[in-house]
C-alpha cells in the first residue's frame, strides 16, 4: 500500500475551492446538506450522534460552547500513587508513573469521563522536595488544589499509615468548604483493609480503600465523587456576557505584570526584577480602545516553596486555572531571549484548553538587528503550529504599541465565536474532498459522509466518516478552513465519528 502523504503533500495551490464556494447560493448549499444528512439514516448512529445532528445550526451568529467541566484535584505526599490513580480514573496511561517520588512534570490537568459524566482531573504530583521542604511543598500544593478545584481527593498510602505530612495537609483540608474524599491507596486485597480503617483517625470521614494498581474500589469511589461534583465547575465557570476575559500568561519575568499595569494605567501589581513576585491571580477591569476588558494576571504562586521545579509546577497550575477562566490568552514572550521550551509549553497549554490566542512579543524596544534575525528563525521553527495567532510587538515597560493589542484580541475572539452554517460547511467538505481525495487505507478510501459545527468557543467540527482520517488529512482540512474562513487567533477542533452501514 502506498504510504500516506504528509499534510504538505495535499497541494491546495491549484484548486478553485474559494471561487467554487462563493458561486454557490444558500438554497443550493442547504439542499445538498439535507441530502447528505438523510444519507446518514443508512448508518448506525448512537444517541450522542443524534444530539450533535440536532444541534446543527444555520444561524452564523449563534454562539454555543461547552460549559466548564467540574474539577477534581488529587493531592497527597510523593509516592502514594497519585499518578497511578489518575491513570486508573482516565482509563489510559497519561500521567508519568515511576518509583521515584515527584516525577510528575508539565501536564497537570486531564479530561476524564465516568458513567457518561465528563470532568477535569488535576494531578498535583510534581516537585522534588528535599526532606526539609516536604511539609511546605505538600501544603502549598494542597492549597493551590483547594483554590482551583470543586472537590479534592486526598491520597494516603494505607500501608504506611498517616504521616506528620499527611496530618499537616489534613489541617488545611478541614478548613476548606469543598467536598474532600480520603483514598487509602495500595489496598490490593482484603487482608490490607484494616490498614485503611486506621485512617479514620485523620478526621476526614470514611477512608476509601482503593488499589490504583489493580483498580480495586476505584469505581465505587468515582460514583460517590460524581454525586457531589457540580455539572458545571463553580471554579472555572463560564460567564456569558460582561467584559471579555483575558488571561496574561507567560514564563516568569517576561513582563506580564508590567503589561497589566500599563493597560490599567496604574501600578496594580508588584513588579520586581525577581522572577515570580506576583502572588495570586489578580482580576482587573481595564478600559483599552474604548472597551472594558477583564484582565487576569496569572503570574505565579505564593512563594512559600523555594524549589525551582516546585515553583514552576505551581505556576503552571495557576496558569491552567486562569486560562480556564479566560476566553482569550495573551502569551507574553520576552524577545530579548531565545524562545524557550517553556514558552512553547505555555502556548500548548492554551491550545489544549481551547481558548483564543494572541502572541505578545515584549521588550521589542531592546531588539537589535542580529537578535531580530534570530528571532524570526525561532518563530518559524518553534511557533509554526500557531502561525494563525495574531502577533503584536510591544514594550510593556514604555507602553509602546499597546493599542495594537485591542484589535488582536477582538480578531481572536471573533474567530473563537465564529460559526459556519451546516450547508456551507458541507459544501466546503464536498468540494475539498472532490479536489483532494483522502488516500487509500488498506485498499479502502474513507469517505466523509456529513459534517457539522457542534459548537463555537472554540469552533468544533464533527465529521461523520466511513473510516479513520489520517492526522495529516485532518490538519489539511483545518488549514483550508483557515484559508477560506479566517479563524485568525482561534484553535479549530475537528472530531471524527467513524460509522458503519446498518445491517439490512
Amino acid at each position: 500500500m502506498a504510504e500516506t502523504p504528509p499534510e504538505n503533500d495535499y497541494d491546495a495551490s491549484e484548486d478553485n475551492l474559494a471561487e467554487t464556494l462563493s458561486a454557490l447560493d444558500e438554497n443550493e448549499e442547504a439542499q445538498r446538506a439535507d441530502a447528505l444528512r438523510r444519507g446518514l439514516q443508512d448508518y448506525e448512529l448512537d444517541e450522542g450522534d443524534l444530539e450533535v445532528l440536532d444541534a446543527a445550526s444555520e444561524n452564523p451568529d449563534e454562539v454555543t460552547f461547552l460549559p466548564a467541566l467540574p474539577v477534581l484535584a488529587i493531592v497527597g505526599r510523593p509516592n502514594v500513587g497519585k499518578s497511578a490513580l489518575v491513570n486508573r480514573i482516565l482509563g489510559r496511561r497519561e500521567a508519568v508513573v515511576e518509583d521515584t517520588p515527584g516525577v510528575t512534570r508539565d501536564r497537570v490537568s486531564y479530561k476524564a469521563e465516568w458513567n457518561g459524566r465528563r470532568f477535569t482531573v488535576v494531578d498535583t504530583g510534581g516537585w522534588e522536595p528535599d526532606a526539609k521542604g516536604i511539609d511546605a511543598s505538600v501544603a502549598a500544593q494542597a492549597e493551590v488544589a483547594m483554590d482551583l478545584a470543586d472537590a479534592v481527593l486526598f491520597v494516603v498510602d494505607a500501608n504506611v499509615g498517616a504521616t506528620s505530612t499527611d496530618e499537616h495537609v489534613v489541617k488545611l483540608l478541614r478548613r476548606v468548604k469543598k467536598p474532600v474524599f480520603l483514598a487509602a491507596n495500595k489496598v490490593d486485597d482484603i487482608r490490607q483493609e484494616p490498614n485503611a480503617a486506621v485512617l479514620w483517625s485523620l478526621g476526614l470521614g470514611e477512608p476509601r480503600p482503593v488499589s490504583a494498581l489493580h483498580g480495586r474500589g476505584v469505581a465505587d469511589l468515582l460514583d460517590d465523587i460524581l454525586k457531589v461534583l457540580p455539572e458545571v465547575s463553580r471554579v472555572a465557570k463560564d460567564e456569558v456576557g460582561g467584559p471579555r476575559r483575558v488571561a496574561i500568561v507567560g514564563r516568569p519575568n517576561v513582563g506580564k505584570s508590567s503589561l497589566l499595569n500599563k493597560a490599567a494605567g496604574e501600578d496594580r501589581v508588584v513588579v520586581n526584577e525577581l522572577a515570580g513576585t506576583t502572588r495570586d491571580p489578580v482580576d482587573e477591569q481595564v478600559e483599552i480602545g474604548g472597551k472594558i476588558w477583564r484582565f487576569v494576571d496569572t503570574a505565579g504562586i505564593r512563594r512559600r516553596v523555594h524549589l525551582q521545579q516546585g515553583a514552576d509546577f505551581y505556576a503552571s497550575l495557576r496558569t491552567s486555572a486562569a486560562v480556564e477562566k479566560a476566553e482569550v490568552a495573551v502569551v507574553v514572550i520576552d524577545v530579548s531571549q531565545p524562545i524557550s521550551e517553556q514558552d512553547v509549553r505555555i502556548i500548548d497549554l492554551v491550545l489544549e484548553s481551547g481558548r483564543a490566542l494572541v502572541l505578545a512579543f515584549n521588550k521589542w524596544d531592546l531588539l537589535d538587528d542580529e537578535r531580530r534575525r534570530y528571532l524570526e528563525r525561532e518563530i518559524e521553527q518553534d511557533l509554526a503550529h500557531v502561525s494563525w495567532a495574531p502577533r503584536v510587538n510591544i514594550s510593556a515597560r514604555t507602553g509602546r504599541h499597546l493599542e495594537k493589542l485591542v484589535p488582536a484580541l477582538e480578531t481572536a475572539l471573533e474567530s473563537w465565536d465564529t460559526r459556519i452554517p451546516t450547508g456551507k460547511f458541507n459544501a466546503f467538505l464536498a468540494e475539498l474532498v472532490a479536489e483532494h481525495p483522502h488516500p487509500l487505507r488498506g485498499g479502502k478510501q474513507p469517505r466523509v459522509l456529513f459534517g457539522t459545527q457542534a459548537s463555537t468557543r472554540p469552533p468544533t467540527f464533527v465529521l461523520f466518516t466511513t473510516g479513520f482520517l489520517d492526522p495529516g488529512y485532518r490538519r489539511f482540512i483545518q488549514r483550508r478552513l483557515r484559508e477560506i474562513y479566517g479563524f485568525e487567533g482561534s484553535p479549530i477542533v475537528i472530531n471524527m465519528r467513524v460509522r458503519e452501514k446498518r445491517q439490512r
